[in-house]
């Protein structure tokens, strides 16, 4: 049975969960994970 939709309005926040496999470190410095978040926002 599929999922209900999720709700898109302009402006809303979203949640956003990463993990990497095993729970390994994704990111490999503080450099490396402020530069994602500025290509999320």
């Amino acid at each position: 049975m599929p999922r209900k939709a999720r709700i898109d309005a302009p402006g809303a926040l979203q949640h956003i969960i990463i993990r990497g496999i095993e729970r390994k470190a994704i990111f490999k410095d503080d450099s490396d994970r402020d530069n994602f978040l500025d290509r999320l926002s």
